[in-house]
């Protein structure tokens, strides 16, 4: 009496087949056909779309604290990342994904924001023992620190300086109510003293530069976002402080709680902010727009939590890695532990990618191809590919 052959597995099993070519751009995944995995079948080649060394990488063990902010380098071949446990950290984008550099000597205090110089190997950072400093990142060494405002700074923004004069501008936003305009230096780093001090009102929680370096925005605790031209000198008089009180060129409302941060689009039209009412709302900032309010999209999905983390979202910034015009697309970070990828025409949610085990904090897209760039509470960062463009 013969035994009864064994019974077929009840479902299909997914294998991953041996590239039969040197073709490094597509990875094949082969599901088994008629319940036996002895006889695959391919049914989809699915495309690598950028130069990772796999689609989604994993950076972890350089902080042993929160991320306030990440951010790819200029170039894109490297990122670095700002932590509570007071140190910044350096990494390659491509393999190998090492961490070349771990400044540990900047600041007395967790680091909230930091920017890469536009044409000097140096960053920018802020930290919440109310300094500004300067890191070289090819020695490792802090080239400046500044006293620069009497209260927690959360966020600053560089630009070149309008007219083509050459030098970069930092401008750096504090709890202390003021925003601060700090002149480069090719010597050591930024001037000692500010070249512009405006006085908000309010605590600032984000800023950021327009495109042509003229105007300020000011991200504030009133739930509105300032806008400053630093060629208008009015001001108004106060008698609790020393500094008159800048008046702003224009203020944008929209946020029922505090925005948490800013971001430029690439062609400087539009000014993404999400907020503490879990709400991301993009602004129109042309001299002429068609919207009474200026608020272009609201996109939600992104919840903020209970945390008041200032969360930073950012843009797409290349046209063909995104496989559209650049700024097509918006991605914030949220207390769910996942990452929100809006299509800004639709308003649509075209990603929601998790991974991470804490608040997703900061977000940052590679300048060159369609990576995403994400870090969070949980003191880890992950890279991840995205496809050129989806239908939404």
């Amino acid at each position: 009496m013969s035994k009864r052959p064994v019974s077929p597995p009840t479902g299909g099993a997914l294998i991953k087949r041996a590239k039969s070519s040197s073709n490094d751009d597509t990875r094949e995944i082969a599901i088994s056909s008629n319940n036996d995995v002895r006889k695959k079948s391919l049914i989809r080649s699915v495309p690598r779309t950028s130069g990772l060394d796999a689609p989604i990488v994993s950076l972890a063990g350089a902080h042993s604290g929160e991320i306030f902010s990440c951010r790819f380098s200029p170039s894109g071949h490297h990122l670095a990342a700002c932590s509570s446990d007071r140190s910044l950290s350096l990494w390659n984008t491509y393999r190998p994904n090492t961490n070349f550099g771990l400044i540990t000597n900047i600041a007395k205090a967790p680091l909230l924001d930091f920017q890469w110089s536009l044409f000097q190997p140096w960053i920018y950072t802020v930290s919440a023992d109310h300094v500004l400093s300067v890191v070289d990142t090819t020695t490792g060494e802090r080239v400046r620190k500044i006293r620069a405002h009497a209260g927690i700074v959360n966020a600053l923004d560089r630009t070149m300086a309008a007219g083509g004069a050459g030098a970069e501008l930092v401008v750096t936003g504090s709890d202390d109510g003021t925003v601060k305009v700090w002149e480069g230096s090719a010597d050591d780093g930024v001037g000692k003293y500010p070249v512009r001090t405006i006085d908000v009102g309010c605590p600032v929680t984000g800023v950021c530069w327009s495109k042509d370096g003229q105007n300020v925005y000011v991200a504030a605790l009133d739930n509105e976002i300032h806008v400053y031209d630093l060629r208008n000198t009015s001001t108004t008089p106060t008698s609790s402080s020393s500094i008159p009180h800048t008046l702003p060129l224009l203020s944008l409302q929209g946020h029922t709680d505090t925005p948490t941060s800013l971001s430029l689009s690439p062609d400087g039209n539009f000014l993404l902010s999400p907020s503490l009412s879990s709400t991301v709302l993009i602004h129109d900032i042309r001299p002429f727009s068609p919207s009474p309010t200026r608020v272009h999209r609201v996109l939600r999905g992104a919840p903020a939590g209970f945390e008041n983390t200032l969360l930073r979202g950012a843009w797409t910034k290349d046209e063909e890695a995104h496989g559209g015009k650049p700024g097509q697309r918006v991605a914030v970070g949220g207390a769910d532990r996942m990452v929100c990828v809006w299509d800004v025409e639709s308003a649509k949610v075209v990603y929601k990618l998790p991974g991470h085990k804490g608040t997703v904090t900061s977000v940052d897209f590679h300048p060159r191809e369609p990576i995403l760039l994400t870090g969070s509470k949980d003191g880890t960062m992950l890279l991840g590919e995205l496809e050129p463009g989806i239908a939404v």
